[in-house]
């Protein structure tokens, strides 16, 4: 329970989330939707900044989750960014944090560039 609210705080606080799962265990595949579900809710809108990653891209021979899970399930997300990685290898990490701050800039207005409405005028 404890672990839940923290977890909401960060949710709460976060700009943008990739939520990774392993191509050798379908479990945590099967419990993204869950997770997504809940920084939805969290964050209280549909757009978030948000990568599916498939990790252990290196473990090909070990795999049990197709690329085109992945891939269908980004775009059940609204064409929702989708990476294959490997972190032991080096394949693509950089990518995923590359796209994430793309996606968050675009939604955050650069300083100096908001244009702010005066909120009440006196004539």
């Amino acid at each position: 329970e404890q672990f839940t609210a923290m977890r909401d705080l960060y949710m709460k606080n976060g700009q943008g989330f990739a939520l990774v799962y392993s191509i050798t265990a379908q479990s945590t595949f099967n419990d993204l939707q869950d997770l997504r579900e809940q920084i939805l809710r969290v964050k209280d809108t549909e757009d978030v900044p948000m990568i599916l990653v498939g990790n252990k891209c290196d473990l090909e021979v070990e795999r049990v989750v197709a690329k085109e899970s992945g891939v269908g399930l980004a775009r059940q997300w609204n064409s929702c960014a989708f990476l294959e990685t490997s972190a032991k290898s080096k394949i693509n990490v950089n990518e995923i944090f590359y796209d994430l701050v793309r996606q968050i800039n675009r939604k955050t207005p650069a300083p100096g560039k908001v244009r702010s409405k005066p909120s009440c005028q006196l004539l």
